[in-house]
């Protein structure tokens, strides 16, 4: 599990009053929550007081809603729809939102932060409203705030964080994680967690979010809750990073983004829908919040194009290797080599100068020796190029025109891919503090002009050595990340067999009895309805010994059929065993329930489909049951149900019964 932070520490820094923490309306919202006495008009009056708050609050109930239903217009129908323990999380985030939008650390970029986690909050609901693991209202809410260690750490330590974040460029080969560890003695993700704990979020929201950068180290059982969860915030937090990133890099990131994909079974087609869906509501939010939200072209044109890229660089990897040897080793005698490529590693070099002249010396020696050389007349081209072609080696002169050698490092060090560029600074300058500061911001070795070519000979050879080795670790890793994405797709579709009835499709009774087990909770959480159905199909034994087996298999599959076309999208179906089905409807009372159960009723006693030839009129019996106050388990509710069943087929079949008051009473077919 999670590796929690001090807890006296942790008491120490709630005492400071530095932390992050909600404020003003926000804080007299969930004060009022906490308090069993208040009501839903208590609560309406405080929101009121606030109307930015008004607008998110609605905003986020018809985000809720969906398409095809009626908007939610007033405040009270929006407390309703989210349910309390959703807006007392708006709440506490919009806040943080509203008053942290800007600090004293300096390294740290706060727009940039919240754009990210308001992606992150889209993109979490986006892919729980199709996993349905958990309040897709309450997830977005657990993506907004999944980093807020991040800012609690820039909030309590302004310049000591701003190190850190410096520290990232020099030292790539160290983490974040290990910087704040090393800095702080506690990392983000500890801080992260026991803010969401502090906070009163539930324990699957806390524990999960320690584990959404590094999903392999959480030892979550295959298909538990639990694991859906951390995987989706894994895959919600690379969808934000993919949208806040450099226009020219982000194509290069897809390959990866369907790969977090599969772990949760999103095809491609599904998951660039999904990702454009999110950009869309990014926008919509960004405007509400004041926050920039970037233009992003559609998913399925970046993942085009990152092919087109991936392509392109073989290309030019093969062209490297079809190089004159002949003319390599010539010059590799000149410059004191002895092979093609100063050690047999051809290279794809960006070179980066205004100096046409300087471009053309360096590139004669580069090509010359195998290297296959792209050049950038100006900084900002280089950064454009470097993400794009994702050069192994840049070479950089560090005087230029808009944006400097050292500030085109910089700029790289920020992004995933420029991390792991090998870079060379030219400098004519002489100035020990000036190339301290040049190792500083992220420069691999520098290289004085002008250019002596047995220098760049040794200069580039050290660059090689370093390039290999990183190529070897870079190598291991994927080999351990693809074989942990397949045996994670195996282990998932091993699980969804394991869950489903093979005649029907519909999930069995053991994911039946899971499901029923999560909606229970979510009810207890949110105070909103839950009911289910108990289904049997009528005389289903007379089928199998009149017809046989096979027309008994076939009626079960129309009836299967017919039923799933009646539901509600909401609505969750298993065969829970022979001839007998559970419905679980979430937020749904027991009147709604019995509309429910007469719009499937009534649809298979009017299908007239032959079924193998032989025409069969083919019944249900439903009994339906709400949760209320003496049920104290799932159990009960189901209980409560086939009681119900039974009374309908005592009076009769072909109708719905319920042990519970309602408004309609049971529902009898006309004769």
């Amino acid at each position: 599990m999670a590796a929690s932070i001090d807890i006296k520490k942790f008491e120490q820094l709630k005492v400071s009053g530095e932390l992050p923490s909600p404020k003003g309306v926000a804080l007299a919202i969930i004060k009022l929550i906490q308090r069993e006495s208040s009501s839903i008009d208590d609560l309406t009056r405080v929101v009121k007081t606030d109307p930015a708050f008004v607008g998110r609050l609605i905003k986020a109930a018809n985000s809720r809603a969906g398409h095809g239903r009626r908007a939610v217009a007033s405040v009270h129908e929006a407390l309703m729809v989210l349910g309390l323990p959703a807006v007392r999380t708006l709440a506490l985030g919009f806040s943080l939102l509203s008053n942290y939008r800007g600090g004293a650390c300096k390294g740290f970029d706060y727009e940039r932060y919240w754009s990210g986690c308001l992606v992150y909050g889209i993109a979490m609901q986006a892919i729980t409203q199709r996993t349905r693991s958990a309040a897709a209202e309450e997830t977005f809410c657990l993506g907004l705030l999944a980093r807020v260690g991040e800012l609690a750490l820039a909030t309590l330590y302004p310049e000591d964080y701003g190190r850190v974040l410096g520290r990232m460029v020099e030292f790539r080969d160290l983490s974040l994680l290990q910087l704040e560890q090393k800095a702080f003695a506690m990392d983000h993700r500890q801080l992260t967690s026991a803010m969401l704990s502090d906070w009163g979020m539930p324990r699957i929201f806390y524990e999960t979010a320690y584990f959404a950068e590094v999903p392999e180290e959480s030892d979550y059982p295959d298909g538990s809750r639990e694991r859906v969860v951390v995987h989706s915030l894994h895959l919600a937090a690379y969808i934000a990073e993919v949208c806040i990133a450099e226009a020219p890099e982000r194509p290069n990131l897809m390959r990866r983004l369907f790969d977090i994909g599969e772990s949760l079974a999103f095809d491609r087609s599904a998951l660039t829908e999904l990702c454009d869906h999110v950009v869309s509501e990014w926008h919509a939010w960004g405007q509400l919040l004041a926050l920039q939200a970037e233009d992003v072209p559609s998913f399925d044109e970046l993942a085009v194009r990152g092919e087109e890229l991936a392509a392109q660089r073989v290309d030019l990897s093969d062209e490297v290797q079809m190089s004159d040897s002949h003319g390599a080793v010539a010059v590799g005698q000149l410059l004191g080599t002895d092979a093609p490529g100063f050690g047999s590693l051809a290279m794809r070099v960006l070179l980066v100068d205004d100096d046409a002249s300087m471009r053309g010396i360096v590139r004669k020696v580069l090509e010359t020796v195998g290297h296959r050389v792209m050049e950038a007349g100006d900084g900002r081209r280089g950064m454009e190029m470097a993400l794009e072609f994702q050069p192994q080696l840049m070479i950089v002169d560090w005087v230029m025109p808009e944006m400097s050698g050292l500030e085109l490092t910089r700029a790289l060090r920020q992004t995933k891919i420029g991390r792991a560029i090998y870079i060379l600074i030219m400098t004519s300058l002489d100035d020990d503090d000036r190339l301290i500061e040049a190792f500083e911001n992220g420069v691999d070795d520098f290289m004085n002009k002008p250019i002596n070519p047995r220098v760049l000979a040794a200069r580039l050879r050290a660059g090689q050595r370093v390039i290999r080795l990183q190529q070897e670790v870079d190598r291991d890793r994927e080999e351990i990340r693809r074989f942990a994405a397949e045996l994670a797709v195996s282990n998932r579709r091993l699980q969804e067999v394991a869950l489903t009835d093979a005649l029907t499709g519909f999930p069995n009774r053991r994911y039946a009895m899971d499901r029923i087990q999560q909606e229970w909770q979510v009810s207890s959480r949110t105070r909103r309805a839950l009911s289910v159905m108990v289904v049997d199909v009528d005389h289903f034994k007379h089928y199998n010994d009149s017809h046989g087996h096979d027309v008994g298999d076939a009626v079960l599959k129309h009836v299967a059929t017919v039923v799933k076309g009646a539901l509600r999208a909401q609505d969750v179906v298993a065969r829970t065993g022979g001839d007998e089905f559970l419905v679980i409807c979430p937020d749904t009372n027991l009147d709604a329930a019995f509309a429910c159960a007469e719009r499937v009723r009534f649809a298979v006693d009017n299908a007239r489909t032959p079924i193998n030839g032989v025409s069969l009129r083919i019944s249900l019996s439903i009994g339906v049951a709400s949760r209320d106050g003496q049920m104290s388990e799932p159990d009960a509710l189901i209980k409560r149900a086939d009681q119900a069943l039974y009374l309908a087929k005592e009076q009769g079949r072909n109708r719905i019964m319920s042990a519970q008051v309602s408004r309609a009473g049971p529902v009898i077919p006309p004769h």
